[in-house]
């Protein structure tokens, strides 16, 4: 019997990790939220990841579990591991990718770069912190925020109003997350993957552009980003990942500050939008290599195929008919794009795929990833 992988969630990114588990004659198995995702190829059940009773279940028909997404609750996960599941990440790494305060202190405590940041209960407190920061900052809510969903940037303690009544009327009581409002002039991404006997492997260090919050491209590696800069970015992910015993692939967003540091904005640990140019850009993609971390086989390398990789993300999607209707015009004009189709049904602002092209010529590769993206009605292209 071949080595049996579960995921939950079926989104995109167990989606992504089939055919790298098909090439390690791996059987991967996915519990999906619901019928019809992304991941529906791999699907072996549909129930709530929130519910320990179905995820037990589940974990019995593997011997391993991993993650397409950071949101399955921590009594779900402590219930894994008490029942001797391997779980990668465990419940306490996660925990920190899950709630962004906690995020943030263990950070701090660890000496590593981010922006100056306070915990907020109330009006007064966000007034006080905005008044030592200019009149303004970005506030966030600790839990549940993706792809720009619940950050405000703010110019008064009045602007988040709505958050702390949420929290008010919660039995549980909470906080907001209130950060400076940095200036910078580019966003990157430093991606490593370290299994569970210790070995972390790097790939190179990327620029990310961002639109409405949601990553809209990539470029590997990052313009201008050899000696200081990418030492630097690959210090603080591999200190990340071994100091909170991350396990599978660690994603640290970093702002590129207009006075030269890098500040850390966000983690995940999982495979990342920000690593999908590893597909065809990298010997070793991050869905490979989280396989083989969360199974703790040795890392593969992580050099790069050609000079430039850059991928673009196809937001919205045709307007009329599907993405597979574009591909005979796509492939066509542009034969040195990949194309990763994710399955869904367009709608605007949804993530429905994405190009890679590789090559050594950084004007002509990003010319044609957006060209071709923007054949498949990408909005951002």
């Amino acid at each position: 019997m071949s080595i049996r992988v579960g995921v939950i969630g079926g989104g995109q990114l167990a989606r992504m990790m089939v055919p790298a588990a098909v090439n390690l004659g791996l059987d991967i198995r996915v519990l999906s939220e619901q019928e019809g995702m992304s991941a529906r190829l791999a699907t072996v059940e549909v129930g709530d990841y929130r519910d320990a009773d179905t995820v037990l279940a589940f974990a019995e028909t593997v011997d391993v579990i991993t993650f397409d997404h950071e949101h399955v609750p921590q009594h779900v996960l402590r219930a894994l591991v008490d029942a001797g599941v391997q779980v990668h990440p465990g419940p306490d790494a996660l925990a920190v990718a899950q709630d962004k305060l906690l995020m943030r202190e263990r950070l701090t405590e660890l000496g590593l770069p981010v922006p100056d940041w306070a915990r907020v209960h109330d009006q007064e407190e966000l007034a006080a912190f905005l008044a030592e920061h200019g009149g303004k900052g970005v506030v966030k809510t600790p839990r549940g925020g993706y792809d720009g969903k619940g950050v405000r940037v703010v110019h008064g303690p009045n602007e988040v109003d709505d958050w702390f009544t949420a929290l008010s009327e919660d039995a549980n009581g909470g906080a907001l997350l209130v950060e400076e409002l940095v200036s910078f002039r580019r966003e990157l991404a430093q991606l490593v993957a370290r299994r569970p006997s210790g070995e972390v492997v790097p790939w190179r260090v990327v620029e990310t552009v961002q639109l409405g919050g949601v990553c809209s491209e990539v470029i590997a590696p990052a313009p201008g980003s050899a000696g200081r800069l990418a030492d630097t970015a690959e210090e603080i992910a591999v200190t990340v990942a071994t100091a909170l015993g991350v396990t599978g692939v660690l994603a640290v967003e970093l702002f590129e500050t207009d006075d030269d540091r890098l500040l850390i904005n966000e983690l995940a640990m999982r495979p990342h939008n920000s690593g999908h140019w590893t597909q065809d850009g990298s010997v070793t993609s991050q869905f490979e290599q989280h396989l083989r971390a969360v199974l703790d086989l040795p890392l593969g390398w992580t050099g790069c195929h050609r000079d430039w990789t850059v991928m673009v993300n196809v937001l919205g999607g045709p307007t009329e008919g599907t993405l597979d209707d574009r591909y005979p015009q796509v492939l066509g004009a542009h034969p040195l794009a990949k194309v990763h189709n994710y399955g869904k049904d367009p709608r605007p602002g949804r993530k429905v795929g994405h190009v890679n092209v590789a090559g050594d010529d950084l004007d002509d590769v990003v010319y044609e990833a957006r060209a071709a993206a923007a054949l498949l009605g990408a909005e951002n292209a």
